[in-house]
């Protein structure tokens, strides 16, 4: 897709254009770097206004500039309290850039394994809850709120920005698609997401078709993450192997033991319990025992009673997670 044509026919909804040197300006000449990905790196800037940015200048890898398309035409359609803001961005010779709302929480990766006292950690669970809460919004958001259907096909607590008040947005459009007609499968060429967090129908379509459900899958992926980085335990099986978390909380969870959750209120138990068994929900091989995320909101928020524990999950791939002892 040509790019220049592309800006002309969504002039109404594309954010400021920004040049590049203004863009050299705002970053005091990319001083300060906060991030780094596949895409490129992410520097923190000021707009002239005094309002804080983070910069994102992408590779010149992509060609066309298919991923600063793809991340124009998402989000431009998007204005939700869980979505990262797109302020600006730079498209000039082979300089690319995206301008966002600075986020001064970075991302959630960060987040998720800080280990902390028991009162710390109540705190830390409430408000893990009440993010995986707003991404679940967010992600909801994508899939039914906007005019057009974007799947986002990257969710990962890297992708996941936080605000001053630990609000998350969901970011980084780079791989998502949208769909015009809420069609419930996608055509897709090609394989897009980060190993761990992949549906297994994005591997291979005998699973099933490519939909929304892929994204519910990289969410479970993502709480169980969440859950399994704020344990204090290291996980073995019998054999003494240390093995995939998901199997080993579902264990656990069927047989009624104890999910390293002592000393913690009751209340923050109950609201941990149901993050674990929607993420199992999620985490189905099969998309269509996957809830969708209007259920999995209702699950986090309705009562524990009433959620059943899900079949075990075959786990296609499974991040690797870090588990501290």
């Amino acid at each position: 897709m040509d790019l220049e044509a592309f800006i002309k026919n969504h002039e109404a909804l594309a954010p400021k254009r920004y040049s590049y040197s203004s863009v050299r300006k705002m970053t005091n000449s990319f001083k300060v770097k906060i991030g780094e990905g596949g895409y490129g790196s992410v520097y923190q800037g000021e707009l002239p206004s005094g309002n804080g940015v983070a910069v994102k200048v992408l590779n010149e890898l992509k060609g066309n500039g298919e991923d600063l398309v793809n991340e124009l035409a998402s989000i431009s359609k998007t204005s939700h309290v869980n979505i990262v803001n797109l302020l600006g961005f730079c498209f000039e010779g082979r300089h690319r850039a995206l301008i966002y709302e600075y986020m001064p929480n970075g991302s959630l990766e960060k987040f998720i394994y800080n280990q902390s006292s028991v009162i710390g950690r109540q705190l830390e669970w409430e408000k893990l809850y009440e993010i995986a809460v707003g991404i679940g919004r967010g992600l909801e958001y994508l899939h039914r709120g906007c005019n057009t259907q974007i799947l986002h096909f990257d969710i990962k607590p890297h992708n996941i920005l936080l605000d001053q008040d630990l609000c998350p947005k969901i970011s980084d459009f780079g791989l998502a698609k949208l769909c015009p007609e809420k069609r419930s499968v996608v055509s897709m060429s090609g394989m897009r997401g980060t190993p761990g967090y992949i549906a297994p129908e994005v591997f291979s379509r005998n699973f099933g078709g490519v939909s929304h459900k892929s994204d519910v899958y990289s969410y479970g992926m993502m709480v169980l993450e969440i859950v399994g980085g704020r344990r204090n335990v290291v996980v073995h099986d019998d054999d003494d192997d240390a093995t995939d978390f998901p199997h080993w909380i579902y264990k656990q969870l069927v047989s009624n033991k104890n999910l390293g959750l002592s000393g913690v209120l009751d209340e923050v138990k109950e609201r941990v319990m149901k993050m674990i068994i929607v993420s199992l929900w999620c985490i189905q091989s099969d998309p269509s025992s996957r809830p969708s995320m209007s259920k999995v909101l209702e699950m986090l928020e309705g009562s524990l009673k009433s959620l059943e524990i899900p079949p075990k999950p075959f786990l296609f791939s499974s991040p690797r997670l870090a588990l501290h002892s």
